[in-house]
């Protein structure tokens, strides 16, 4: 029993942690500037590629194999360094206040142009470096060897939901996003930087869905196309747990996590629809998501 139980929860949370990773970025730019980036995949895509590249580098010059684990966080920043202020700040601040429709539009544009230069930049191969893995080793749990790298993502998740509390919720820049999601208009009048605000913001989002490209690249390695998967799946678990919801994001990721693995053990040819499949069923019951509700604008 414990050949089947242990490895299938461990691997919906590891499953689940990189999900996490993909969708927290996308509520949060949500939450903030309320609007809906379908670019977000290609971020995520972007720093997978930036993180095996420069942890390619590092094996082809021969230095340490630990840089490997700077590299992947290297990665995430300078992602959010580059696209965070540079996106923000030349289209998606046009979209504030625009429909729905026109930012969907708009970010679709964003992610075709991303997609296109990444295949001008990297090349249609796929890019794949496990020296991550390799170094951080296995361990025996229940009788089970697993790997190592798969529980520090588990962890890293833990981290980032924590993390993202503690700066909303006891930091100075969290009280002025706190105030900006609150009332736009109103931290305006009493002399919040809201531009400064959003692209702060925005460039959180951005770091998060490359660090869940870096970090899930030494696992499954990065090609064309995962931008659009990643995309769709975490528009899904932002729907199921509420847009701009924080804590949705956590508890949709897990429900996702564990459809995906459980179709996988038990009914592959279900695994890429079983997180639609869970979607519609959170949706038929919870319209607005597991933790949204029709005026709710809370983060």
């Amino acid at each position: 029993m414990s050949n089947t139980v242990i490895p299938l929860l461990l691997d919906s949370l590891a499953s689940a942690a990189l999900i996490f990773f993909a969708a927290v970025g996308l509520t949060l730019v949500f939450s903030v500037l309320r609007v809906l980036n379908v670019a977000h995949g290609s971020l995520y895509s972007i720093g997978a590629y930036v993180a095996a590249s420069t942890c390619l580098f590092v094996a082809s010059r021969q230095f340490s194999p630990y840089l490997s684990f700077l590299a992947l966080l290297f990665s995430a920043v300078f992602v959010a360094a580059i696209f965070g202020p540079l996106v923000e700040r030349t289209l998606i601040r046009w979209t504030y206040g625009k429909s729905e429709a026109v930012q969907i539009l708009i970010t679709f544009g964003l992610f075709l142009i991303l997609e296109d230069l990444q295949r001008m930049i990297f090349g249609v191969q796929s890019l794949y470096e496990d020296a991550p893995v390799r170094l951080l080793g296995t361990s025996r749990i229940g009788g089970i060897v697993y790997l190592n790298y798969q529980i520090v993502l588990i962890g890293m998740a833990f981290l980032v939901v924590f993390g993202l509390r503690l700066l909303i919720k006891h930091t100075r820049l969290g009280r002025l996003i706190t105030a900006v999601v609150a009332d736009r208009e109103m931290a305006q009048s009493i002399g919040i930087d809201t531009n400064r605000i959003f692209i702060l913001a925005f460039s959180l989002g951005v770091f998060l869905a490359a660090l869940g490209g870096a970090l899930a690249m030494p696992t499954s390695g990065v090609s064309p196309g995962l931008g659009a998967d990643t995309m769709v799946l975490a528009f899904a678990v932002a729907a199921i747990g509420g847009l701009g919801q924080i804590e949705g994001a956590a508890v949709a990721s897990l429900i996702v996590g564990f459809a995906r693995v459980l179709a996988i053990y038990f009914v592959p040819s279900l695994d890429a629809v079983a997180p639609y499949a869970a979607m519609l069923i959170v949706l038929l019951i919870r319209p607005y998501g597991l933790f949204g509700s029709v005026a709710a604008r809370r983060i």
